[in-house]
């Protein structure tokens, strides 16, 4: 019979550990939930207060070393007003304190239990009231530092008769300051990227042209999770004959690759239409044939419409709108008296398949105060409910909320399309383009008798 084996005693942590190890976990798992670097800083002040300190500040530094955003958090909602007066308007603080700076630069952090008045102080009246109002009696500086560079500081501040931070303290301010700086350090590079895509892909889009008779208005919104640039675009150009070219599209993927394919597709419909004006089917035919050509590796949908008139239909405010379709949305029309008419045609191949197609121009007569809207479909298909609508369900609601904008100035009737449609963050890129005729001033009143008793143009088949 042998002996059995002597089991080694386990140390089973105390409360305080087990508080510590949950706070630690609680930081690294709501942290990683978001990718704006605000909310990351004010939920990490949140964290922390009231269980390591009556108030804390987290302060990310931008590019240049200026404060970019504070987050802030409070033990007493009522002093949060004070915390506010006080970040708004100090002149100065601990990063004016040369040591303080040096500690904090060098990644170690700093422990005042005693506060300097000197070091809050600010010669605003009612900043220096909100100051004393907050009563700082000791606080911890940890720095915020990744990939070896510090880009900002954690404050844990004790008021009134609250102890001192103890070592304990201070080293798990240490390690939550690590992984919260990690988490902060993903938002800013996230935040910076998506700002870098956004304003490449608004330089890809050029301003529209405008005139006495027709007035155009563009939006673009990024989608909201995506950090690399999309591939809708829209453009609006004057041809050499004098018609005014419009085009919108979308090419598959957000990506490197797909944004080099949007402007290569945005330029080669652009020099076409422009080099040889010609209808719009011909000019998507042409532009297939030189994607094939150069190998367009990916698939894209656009549409091209064109706007002329004769003189009869000049002194009328009229236009007659020539379109052609390569697999895209169709067009939505709001007459002068507020009927909305989709201008559905028969689907056509997307451009890059590799396949010569034969492609169809479609047209309609456009009167004074008739709105034409092209859009990609981003506008159309978002996640309600837990699942995404049909292309389908999709413009119907666009229809919907577009009835009930009429008679609204063009720029405002785009701002509140999108606002109600997308009333929350863009799931996929949005680009839209609304045109709208108008009649010579002189003939203005004359026209709008006369549109107002129409029968809606019928949707061209």
């Amino acid at each position: 019979m042998t002996d059995a084996p002597e089991l080694s005693a386990v140390s089973v942590p105390s409360d305080d550990e087990w508080a510590r190890l949950e706070l630690l976990a609680e930081v690294s798992d709501t942290l990683i939930r978001t990718l704006d670097t605000g909310e990351s800083a004010d939920q990490l002040a949140r964290l922390l207060v009231p269980r390591l300190a009556d108030w804390a500040t987290v302060t990310v530094l931008a590019e240049d070393g200026a404060d970019e955003l504070t987050g802030r958090a409070h033990r007493d909602p009522d002093r949060l007003a004070d915390l506010d007066t006080y970040l708004a308007g100090r002149t100065g603080g601990a990063r004016d304190r040369p040591a303080l700076t040096a500690a904090l630069l060098s990644g170690n952090p700093v422990r005042l239990t005693a506060i300097d008045p000197a070091l809050f102080h600010t010669a605003v009246p009612a900043v220096q009231a909100a100051m004393e109002r907050l009563d700082a009696t000791s606080v911890v500086f940890v720095p915020l530092a990744a990939h070896g560079q510090v880009f900002g500081a954690l404050s844990l501040v004790n008021a009134g008769d609250r102890p001192a931070p103890t070592d304990a303290d201070v080293s798990l301010a240490v390690e939550i300051a690590r992984r919260g700086s990690l988490a902060l350090d993903n938002a800013r590079l996230y935040s910076r990227q998506l700002q870098v895509a956004e304003t490449l892909q608004r330089s890809l889009l050029t301003p529209p042209p405008q005139s006495e008779q027709l007035r155009i208005a563009v939006r673009y919104r990024p989608a909201s999770r995506h950090t690399l640039v999309g591939g809708d675009f829209y453009d609006a150009f004057r041809q050499p004959d004098g018609a005014t070219a419009l085009v919108v599209g979308d090419v598959t993927g957000h990506s490197v690759e797909a944004s080099a394919a949007m402007s290569q597709l945005r330029s080669t419909v652009r020099t076409l239409a422009c080099d040889r004006p010609g209808s719009p089917a011909d000019t998507l035919t042409r532009a297939d044939r030189v994607l094939t050509t150069l190998a367009f590796d990916t698939l894209a949908t656009a549409l091209v419409a064109r706007l002329e008139r004769t003189d009869p239909q000049a002194a009328d405010g009229q236009y007659e709108m020539r379109w052609s379709s390569a697999g895209h949305l169709p067009p939505v029309l709001l007459t002068a008296d507020g009927q909305v008419r989709i201008l559905d045609t028969p689907a056509e191949r997307l451009l890059g398949t590799g396949t010569a197609v034969r492609r169809t121009d479609h047209h309609i007569e456009l009167r004074h105060g008739d709105t034409v809207l092209l859009y990609t479909d981003g506008l159309a298909e978002q996640r309600r409910d837990g699942r995404w609508t049909t292309l389908d369900e999709g413009i119907s609601r666009l229809c919907a909320e577009l009835a009930g904008l009429a008679g609204l100035p063009l720029e405002e009737l785009c701002d509140q399309l999108v606002r109600r449609v997308l009333p929350g963050p863009a799931e996929d890129d949005v680009a839209l383009l609304a045109l709208r005729c108008r009649a010579p001033a002189r003939q203005t009143r004359r026209v709008v008798r006369d549109v107002s008793h129409h029968d809606p143009a019928p949707c061209p088949t």
